[in-house]
Parts: C-alpha cells; sequence; structure tokens
C-alpha cells in the first residue's frame, strides 16, 4: 500500500494526501518519492484536474526523510557508491522541479497547474523541502507545529532543493537561521520569516480556494521569472559579497572548521547563487553527496539520529516490565541541581512534592522553576496559564508526609553518605513499598548509597547534568541489587521529561565524569608542562569540543574538582595516578582562584562575570616553555584521554552498549559531535592507528595512554567496534 493517497474532489482539486501507516509521524521512503511523482503525473496530465493540494492526514506534515534511503543508494550502486547517491539525489530533484514547473511551458512560462501544500503541523526537513517546491504554503494555526530545516544538527545539510530554494527565496542572510543553526519556528513566525505563506484555521480548504484561484502569475516561482535577483544580492553584488565574507567568518567561528556539512552547505549556497537554478540544483546535490561519503556525516547520523532516537524509545529497557509511567515524584532538596529536576518533572505534567530542611529554601527552589518560565513568557515561548498550570504541580515542603502517594523519589542533597543515608531512611518510613527510590549524584557510588535503603533492588541512581531544564542526556546508574523494575522505572520517567537516557553499571564516576575529568585533567597536565594556555584551549576547540579543559573547570569550578581529588586519593590510596594536577589545583584554591564563580580561575572575568582573557598570572608559577608542542599532539593526548576511558568502561561492563558510549559522550559532555562519539571516532581512525598512537603516547607521556586490550585486540583481527558488536550496540 502507497503512502500517499490520491483523489479529486466536486471542484476538480485533486488532494495527495500521505499517510504512512504504522508511524506517528510521516517519513519520505524511495517507494513513497515515485508514488509522489505518478500522482502529480496523474493529476497533472488529467484535464478535469484544475490543481493539487499535497497535505498530510496526520496531525503533523512529516519529521523527514527516512536516512535508510541514502545508505541504499549507497548499497544499490556497488562499487560507485558516490554516483549512486548523486543519481538517487537528482531523481528527487526531478520530481520536486516536476512539481515547481507543473508542466508549464518552457519558454512562455504559462500553461501550468497549481499546486499548493497545506500543512496541518510539524514539517521538517524533507516535510519542508516538498511544500518549498510548490506555489503556495499553508500552515494550520498550531503553535506546537515545528516548521524547519534542522539537518545539519546530524551531520548533513538539506540536500532535496531545500537550501537552494530557501536561499533564493529569502536570500542568504535570512535564511541562515534555518540552514546553519537548523532553527525551527512555529508557523506564526515562519510567516513573519517568509518561509511559508499563509497561517488558516483550515489549510486544506484554504489551499483548495487558492488552487481555484490561482493565475499563471501565482504559480510561476521568482528564480524561474525573467529578471529574478537575489535578496540581498547575489556574491558578486557588493551587499551579497559582504553577506558571503559575514557567513563564511560566522561559520568557521562556530564550527572551527571541524563539521564538514557547515562548510559544504556554505560553499553550495554561494556558488548555486552564481549560476542558473537549474545548475544549482546540481552544485546542491554534488556537495550533498560530498558530505554523505564523508565518514563524519555517517557517524552523526549513526550517533545522533539513528541511535539516541532507538535509546530514547527504549532500546535497553528490561523486557516484560509492565509501563513505570510516574505520576507523583518526591524531590529530596531544593538547591539547583533538586530546583531542576522539579522544574522539568512538573513541565512534563508530573505531580511534584519539593522538599528541603527550611521552607525558604523550598521555596526557593519552586521560585527557580518560576524563574524559567517567566523567561519563557518574555519570549513568547510559554503562555501565562502554562506558568500556573506548571507551578500548581510543585508542592514546596519541608513536611516529609507529602511524599505519601508518590511512586518515585529522586534525591539530591549535599554529597554526602551520610545526609544521603539519613534522607533515604526518612523517606522509606514515608512512602509505599512500591516506591522507587533514586539517587542524583555524580560521583558517590550507588552499591554503597543502597546499603542505608531496606529496599535495595529498589534503589538506582539517576545522574542529570547542570542545567538540569538545558541538558539533554540523564546517566542511569544500575547498583549490583538494583533490580529491572527500578530501571524500567527511570527509563519510562527520563522519557516523560523528554530527554536522552543511558544506563551504565556501577562503578567510580560512573561513564561521564569517568571521561571527562581525565579530559579536564590532561589539559591542567599540559599547563603546569608550560604548553601554552591558548594552545590547550584552542587545540580542544579545533577538534570539536565545545569547551577547552582549562575553561570547563572554570565552570565547574575548581574547588570542585579539589574536593574531588581528595576523595579519589583516598579511595585509590597508592595507585592514585594523578598527583601533578593537584599540584596545581590545590595552589589555584589557596590563591582564592575557585573559577566562575569567584571570578578568578584559569579566566579572569570583569565586575559582572563575563571571561574577559586567560589569567597572566598562571606562568609565574609554571611558566611558558620556549619550545611548544605541535597541534595534532595536544589534540591527541586531549581526545585520547577521554575515549581510553571510554573503551575501559566497555571492558569493565560499566557500558552494556556502545550506543549509549557514544551518544552519551556528545549529549553529556560534548564530546566533539561531529566524530558520532568515542568509539565511533575510533573506528573512523581504524584500531591499529589509534594503537600506533597510543604507544607514541605512552612512551612521551606515561600509562595512561596505554592501548586497552580490547581496543589492541581490535587492532590485531583488523575489526572495529560497530562491526564487532553491531549497530544493535550490545557489549555482551
Amino acid at each position: 500500500m502507497s503512502d500517499f493517497t490520491y483523489s479529486v474532489d466536486a471542484d476538480g482539486v485533486a488532494v495527495i494526501s500521505w499517510d504512512v501507516l504504522c508511524k506517528s509521524m510521516n517519513v519520505m521512503s524511495q517507494q513513497a518519492f515515485s508514488d509522489l511523482s505518478d500522482m502529480v503525473d496523474q493529476g497533472l496530465a488529467d484535464d478535469a484536474v484544475k490543481g493539487i493540494v499535497i497535505t498530510s492526514a496526520k496531525p503533523d506534515f512529516a519529521g523527514g526523510m527516512d536516512l535508510n534511503v541514502i545508505a541504499k543508494m549507497k548499497e544499490d550502486a556497488g562499487d560507485n557508491p558516490a554516483k549512486g547517491v548523486f543519481d538517487g539525489v537528482m531523481a528527487m530533484h526531478a520530481v520536486m522541479r516536476k512539481i515547481e514547473r507543473a508542466g508549464m511551458d518552457a519558454k512562455t512560462n504559462k500553461g501550468g497547474k497549481p499546486i499548493a501544500s497545506a500543512l496541518p503541523g510539524t514539517a521538517l526537513g524533507i516535510g519542508l523541502e516538498i511544500p518549498l517546491c510548490t506555489h503556495r504554503i499553508f500552515a494550520a494555526d498550531n503553535k506546537k507545529a515545528k516548521i524547519g530545516l534542522p539537518e545539519i544538527k546530524v551531520g548533513i545539510f538539506p540536500g532535496a532543493g531545500g537550501t537552494t530554494r530557501l536561499v533564493r527565496k529569502l536570500g542568504a542572510m535570512a535564511a541562515a537561521p534555518l540552514l546553519l543553526q537548523g532553527k525551527m519556528m512555529d508557523p506564526a513566525s515562519a510567516k513573519r520569516a517568509g518561509v511559508i505563506d499563509e497561517v488558516v484555521e483550515d489549510p486544506t480548504a484554504a489551499a483548495k480556494a487558492w488552487v481555484l484561484n490561482a493565475k499563471d502569475t501565482d504559480i510561476l516561482k521568482p528564480w524561474d521569472a525573467k529578471g529574478y535577483k537575489m535578496p540581498g544580492g547575489a556574491p558578486y553584488h557588493p551587499a551579497g559579497f559582504m553577506t558571503f565574507v559575514g557567513a563564511s567568518a560566522m561559520v568557521n567561528g562556530q564550527t572551527y572548521g571541524v563539521y564538514p556539512a557547515a562548510k559544504a552547505m556554505l560553499s553550495a549556497v554561494y556558488e548555486g547563487a552564481l549560476v542558473p537554478f537549474d545548475t544549482a540544483l546540481k552544485i546542491e546535490a554534488r556537495w550533498f553527496t560530498s558530505v554523505l561519503m564523508n565518514p563524519s556525516s555517517s557517524a552523526m547520523i549513526r550517533s545522533l539520529f539513528i541511535n539516541k532516537g532507538a535509546l530514547e524509545k527504549g532500546a535497553v529497557r528490561p523486557k516484560d516490565v509492565p509501563d513505570q509511567k510516574v505520576s507523583k515524584v518526591g524531590i529530596m532538596g531544593a538547591g539547583m541541581m533538586g530546583a531542576g529536576i522539579a522544574y522539568v518533572s512538573a513541565n512534563a505534567g508530573i505531580e511534584v512534592v519539593l522538599i528541603d530542611q527550611q521552607q525558604e529554601a523550598a521555596d526557593k527552589g519552586k521560585a527557580y522553576a518560576e524563574s524559567i518560565l517567566d523567561k519563557g513568557i518574555s519570549r513568547k515561548k510559554v503562555t501565562a496559564d502554562k506558568k500556573e498550570q506548571v507551578l500548581a504541580r510543585i508542592t514546596a515542603t519541608t513536611d516529609y508526609d507529602a511524599l505519601k502517594g508518590c511512586d518515585l523519589i529522586i534525591e539530591a542533597v549535599f554529597e554526602d553518605p551520610a545526609i544521603k543515608a539519613e534522607v533515604t531512611a526518612r523517606v522509606e518510613a514515608v512512602v509505599g513499598e512500591d516506591c522507587i527510590f533514586a539517587t542524583n549524584t555524580s560521583t558517590l557510588p550507588i552499591s554503597e548509597l543502597a546499603k542505608a535503603s531496606s529496599r535495595p533492588e529498589q534503589f538506582i541512581g539517576i545522574h542529570f547534568f547542570s542545567p538540569v531544564d538545558k541538558m539533554l542526556l540523564v546517566e542511569i546508574i544500575k547498583g549490583r541489587e538494583t533490580g529491572d523494575r527500578a530501571v524500567a522505572k527511570a527509563l519510562d520517567y527520563v522519557r516523560q521529561i523528554r530527554k536522552t537516557p543511558i544506563v551504565v553499571n556501577d562503578a567510580r564516576f560512573f561513564y561521564a565524569n569517568r571521561c571527562i575529568i581525565p579530559y579536564i585533567n590532561e589539559g591542567i597536565r599540559m599547563a603546569a608542562e608550560g604548553v601554552s594556555l591558548p594552545l590547550i584551549e584552542n587545540a580542544a576547540k579545533l577538534v570539536g569540543m565545545p569547551l577547552g579543559p582549562l575553561q570547563l573547570v572554570d565552570e565547574t569550578s575548581i574547588d570542585l574538582g579539589v574536593k574531588i581529588a581528595k576523595a579519589t586519593r583516598v579511595a585509590m590510596g597508592d595507585a592514585y595516578p594523578d598527583g601533578a594536577v593537584d599540584d596545581v589545583l590545590f595552589w589555584m584554591v589557596d590563591e582564592g582562584r575557585l573559577g566562575r564563580k569567584s571570578s578568578a580561575g584559569f579566566y579572569d572575568y570583569d565586575a559582572k562575570g563575563k571571561r574577559t582573557a586567560l589569567w597572566d598570572g598562571f606562568g609565574d608559577r609554571y611558566a611558558e616553555a620556549d619550545s611548544q608542542p605541535e597541534l595534532s599532539e595536544v589534540q591527541h593526548r586531549l581526545l585520547f584521554a577521554q575515549v581510553l576511558e571510554a573503551v575501559r568502561a566497555l571492558e569493565d561492563g560499566v557500558l552494556m552498549d556502545i550506543r549509549e558510549g557514544d551518544v552519551g559522550a556528545i549529549l553529556g559532555w560534548g564530546f566533539a559531535p561531529w566524530s558520532g562519539g568515542p568509539l565511533s571516532w575510533l573506528d573512523m581512525i581504524g584500531a591499529a592507528k589509534a594503537v600506533d598512537l597510543c604507544d607514541q603516547l605512552t612512551a612521551d607521556y606515561g600509562t595512561r595512554f596505554t592501548a586497552p586490550a580490547l581496543l589492541r585486540d581490535l587492532a590485531a583481527k583488523g575489526e572495529s567496534f560497530y562491526g564487532r558488536f553491531g549497530d544493535a550496540g550490545k557489549s555482551t
């Protein structure tokens, strides 16, 4: 059965309706594209048809392209996958161009049939590219709908004509936020921006009415008309020249040149703006093919689209455990973390009890949610009614009896085992026997904390990242006795609050902090060795890290680093490896340089707390060396400090699924998204090369860079992580 249906009404308007069976959102497949093409041909060939409306039978129009289509193009092409992709993309362009030209005479631009699109809701990716080639776009007045081209976020760019059409419709400058940032808009905003044409109550009815009254001039695209000039100016126009100079600077300033899709898209826009429209489509297809053949694109698509989506849909959820949807959550501790958890829970429709020792502190925690909602109101993203509903779900109190009826508790009190144990006992004396107890901790072993519980099988770790309302990842930690129902509860809760979960086994620092602490420490080590501080920070950014290690420790606070170091030293004893790092951190704390919160750390800050420059005084104690290492050497030290811990976490059984290792790294601490994650990056460079680099780093800098046995085994057998463990990701 086709994903599209075709019908003609009494007025002679053909309606092509999109409805992919067994999916909540329409996605475009290769067969569906062929069916759409045939139905457009049918409408254009039928003299009784006056025009065509393309719409959806679902509440939304479309969520994008089924990315398996691209994989199929590569497979079908055999030894020449690039040709397969290019030919496949050009075939899509032909269908879109047929819709756009709609049977018009090539010389007179007359005689075509009007084709409109009616969007009942969200239209993303190909779901906007198809409407862009129709002659008028009508969208429902649906504030929840999203209109946009988010492809750049998963390592590609709009390659079915969306790049070329949007630039010709809006101009390069106005199109930039949608193309280069993947910005999504509600229909009203999209109309103001010129992306769509009308926002109406009934888009299908409005589209039909327009089709019946459209003239030849109404259906001729501006770029097909004689004398067309690009809004804002083409590259050879003085204004357009400055636009493209600025765009190039913006792209490289934001991406540091490590994201191939951004550079390729800018090239497609620039080169396409110099030539006729049909040639521009070929240029777009060529650059799109180039991106799709880049291993970075494949890795980003796999991690940020396929694997992320699978984890959010419950790929690692225990089987045969009934739905564990949370109806009432108790949050212990109304500090920054507890307040953030309270907000995201209430915002997801969950009843919240927020408890602290003092009523003033509990009220302050609830006020945090109010401040976020007020900010949303000021940006017109939240209504006053929505604010009232969310705040009404939060009860701020000191009374433990208010926890009665909670089916999930999240403890977010001070990082002290004794305090956490006391809270655990007091909570369990009040809540029902089926209530799951979760502790939000970033470093303390879950199995040890669970000893304070009378129900260790219902005790689990839920590690949020700060700030809770913005960070996408939640790390779920299984203790030695944690049962499947607790895991399912945590996963179902994370799904409710619309975040991405990973599940790991209990070990010091779990997964994310296990990998990020060595990154910070390697940066500090290099600083102590005399490596230039700007070289350390910029090397990190030039390899795709969002923050350099020195800025990151400033943001998280240097005294927190000292506290973690002291606790780790006690736990590890003589095996503790980071004495050289401690020398730097302890000295800086003694100097009163605690990071951003004290307006003094590795960076200096102005009176408003804005970062200004790296601290000159650091060199007074740790002088900059006369000879500086190569950029690649600094980058390898920073990357391998992280990726080797990811491999060790997999070896140790902390990571149970390589997909979680990659997705968790990108969403949790921003590991070079262009790489697809640490395990994808090792696959990209190859295990053999990775081992060679490890051996060289070990010889130069010490045993922390020793290649794990798993990595050596992959190298010896010519295998990769995804090759051995498969796309399902299971390590066991």
